[in-house]
């Protein structure tokens, strides 16, 4: 059965640069280089110094303010925060050491101090201190409302993507500045992409599928981030675990569905699939909903409640129990997009089945639409860096260190 898109409540982080090693060589006394939003600043022989941003008694600033830092020929150890109450913001540095960013959104129309403490070339301490208010509330008709998928507590299948929609299409001029507020850090560590379906929705992906029993920690830090003439509504936490390597491969010549868990077949189950005028999607896909009953309601055509549903395309093809067409199942194809299943069959794969969980399926009339659907693994690892709005050699460079450090794939704040 086939039917037409949903809302969603989509999920989940702009890429941290990876960790620099850093060097200087110079006729003298060795002096650290150090980085400033990205740029080297070197021995240029100037005193010891610190910066910082914003400037002190600065105002109408915005609630994803991050504090900018740099030390000419030094290194910061510290950087703390408080609100007016005196009471400490958690954060954390970038990885490549261009700012410090607060790991909760900040309050509108609310003053901050943060104070940042260096080391220089030769042990002497300096400290700097600013003083800034931010900006007022612009009001909820004046937001885009996001929305993220990964949820506290779930466990997921190793196809999950972190997924981040929002109801107002983001202009290019603008999706940078997205995809670097969104933070996830992952244990153990693999290195991963964001990826834009269109102008409303962007998703996370590793190169590989994620390793059985990863720790994925998610924080869309968008609350107050200015797009165009509005403002993202808020920031958006999520904390999950990948579960078991359960994959499902649809093939249409065979009209069977293999089941494999951990990369042993376990499962091969007799399925019908769409009819040619309403033939299945052929790709890679990902299970999107687990359904013990769903009502399918096509005006004009039927109405029904189906047991063990489990959608893959925003277009509405699903795996579900079929009973009517269990004498077609192994050998025609009767549906009007979905994977039937027998009744009993149908039962055993919603028990051993997760959001998340990669679908394939093959050798039918059509190929799925990307962005119909999680289709983040319908494309080679190449082609989806392609769909990340940040410089893509910046990110090929970062996938490199990231999968040579010993550090988790996303380095991130995150509320303590």
């Amino acid at each position: 059965m086939r039917l037409t898109k949903v809302g969603w409540a989509a999920a989940i982080a702009a890429l941290a640069t990876a960790p620099l090693a850093l060097s200087a060589c110079t006729n003298g006394p060795s002096v650290s280089s150090v980085w400033h939003h990205g740029k080297k600043l070197g021995t240029n022989g100037k005193p010891f110094s610190v910066q910082l941003t914003p400037a002190g008694g600065a105002t109408n600033q915005p609630v994803t303010t991050e504090i900018g830092t740099a030390s000419n020929g030094g290194k910061i150890t510290s950087v703390t925060m408080t609100d007016a109450s005196g009471r400490a913001v958690p954060g954390t540095e970038r990885p490549d050491g261009s700012s410090w960013v607060p790991g909760i959104q900040l309050t509108y129309h609310a003053t901050y101090h943060a104070t940042v403490n260096a080391t220089g070339p030769n042990g002497e301490k300096q400290s700097k201190t600013t003083t800034f208010t931010t900006m007022a509330d612009p009001g909820s008709g004046n937001t885009i409302t996001s929305t993220m998928y990964v949820q506290d507590g779930q466990t997921y299948g190793v196809g999950m993507p972190v997924a981040v929609q929002f109801d107002t299409a983001i202009p290019d001029s603008s999706k940078a500045a997205v995809e670097k507020r969104l933070f996830v850090q992952s244990d153990p560590p693999q290195v991963g992409v964001w990826h834009w379906f269109g102008d409303d929705q962007v998703l996370f992906r590793p190169e590989k599928y994620w390793q059985t029993g990863t720790k994925i920690t998610v924080r869309s830090a968008l609350g107050g981030l200015k797009v165009g003439d509005k403002y993202i509504d808020t920031d958006r936490t999520g904390a999950a675990t990948i579960g078991d390597k359960t994959v499902f491969q649809v093939d249409n010549s065979k009209h069977q569905m293999q089941v494999y868990q951990d990369d042993k077949l376990v499962k091969t189950f007799p399925v019908s699939l769409g009819e040619s005028n309403t033939p299945t999607s052929s790709g890679n896909m990902v299970l999107m909903t687990h359904e013990y009953t769903s009502l399918f309601d096509v005006p004009g055509e039927y109405r029904v409640d189906v047991m063990y549903a489990e959608r893959f395309t925003w277009d509405g093809q699903y795996l579900h129990a079929a009973p009517w067409s269990e004498g077609d199942q192994g050998y025609t194809n009767v549906s009007h997009g979905c994977v039937n299943l027998s009744q009993t069959n149908a039962e055993w794969v919603y028990n051993n089945s997760k959001i998340g969980d990669p679908v394939s399926v093959s050798g039918t009339e059509v190929h799925i639409t990307p962005g119909d659907g999680w289709t983040v693994w319908d494309m080679s690892w190449p082609d989806y860096i392609k769909g990340s709005a940040l410089p893509q050699q910046d990110l090929l460079n970062q996938a490199a260190a990231e999968a040579g450090s010993g550090h988790n794939s996303k380095t991130a704040p995150h509320v303590n």
